[in-house]
């Protein structure tokens, strides 16, 4: 049996108790399956993601892409899987996006984005920064935003912000709005989906380099097989995925490009 004193976290899809719970009980699957001790934490908000990062004793971490394509190849923490969303959106493919939304009982159309006050979560952010940018940057042809407001942290900021009219539109990380709409649909229900953004690699669960070899390879190896194990297949269809893929790191690394590609046309939000 593989052991080692290892923590899990879905800090990014900690959103309510109750989802809270299921990616417990997937870790704790995990952790018995793989023969690796995993101490699931929490790592709450406002506490900064780069400090979940750093840790040595990483075992199975969600990190977002684009912090992680920052990184040098040798200081990156050690890529695990990334999860296939059971969503249209993902066409069966370890890729998520952006849903940009607003206030339901509000009438607004597309049209009406390039004046509208965007709300974003936080300038490492893919979801909630990059893919919005690069979203009304199409949309705008180069026209500065009227007025942006952050940092709003993660999407229920985004999700208050447009409830008290402190905004007129945000982005939500797709994903975090399918467990929402599964978990909490109240949530979401003051919301409309007005539109998607591009697709970008979804956020993957890595460990520290410090773990060894073996609790790394069998962590990899027991979420790549999850879907085929009937517990596992459960757990994941209570998180609405379908499994976790060998993640594509050629598309991680091209993320920064596109990011300076909307500096170049927007500068900073």
């Amino acid at each position: 049996m593989t052991t080692s004193a290892a923590i899990a976290c879905s800090r990014m899809y900690n959103l309510s108790p109750k989802i809270s719970v299921s990616w417990e009980n997937f870790f704790h699957w995990l952790a018995k399956r793989s023969g690796v001790e995993l101490e699931v934490i929490a790592h709450a908000a406002p506490a900064p993601l780069s400090e979940l990062w750093g840790r040595p004793d990483m075992g199975a971490v969600f990190m977002c892409g684009f912090p992680f394509s920052g990184l040098a190849a040798d200081e990156r923490p050690l890529p695990l899987a990334a999860p296939v969303s059971l969503a249209d959106w993902a066409k069966g493919q370890p890729v998520y996006a952006s849903h940009i939304v607003a206030a339901r009982d509000r009438p607004f159309s597309k049209a009406d984005l390039v004046t509208a006050r965007w709300g974003w979560t936080v300038r490492d952010s893919q979801s909630g920064y990059n893919a919005p940018r690069e979203f009304f940057a199409a949309l705008a042809g180069g026209q500065p935003a009227r007025e942006t407001i952050g940092p709003l942290l993660n999407p229920r900021g985004v999700v208050e912000a447009i409830r008290s009219g402190a905004i007129d539109v945000g982005a939500i990380d797709a994903y975090a709005y399918q467990l929402l709409e599964m978990h909490e649909p109240e949530m979401v229900a003051p919301l409309r989906v007005i539109g998607t953004t591009a697709p970008a690699p979804f956020p993957l669960l890595v460990a520290s380099r410090r773990q060894s070899p073996a609790v790394v390879a069998s962590l990899r190896k027991t979420l790549l097989g999850a879907h085929r194990d009937p517990e596992g297949h459960n757990l994941l269809a209570a998180l609405g995925l379908a499994a976790f893929a060998q993640p594509d790191i050629a598309a991680y690394d091209r993320l920064p490009a596109r990011a300076r590609a909307i500096d170049d046309l927007l500068g900073v939000w």
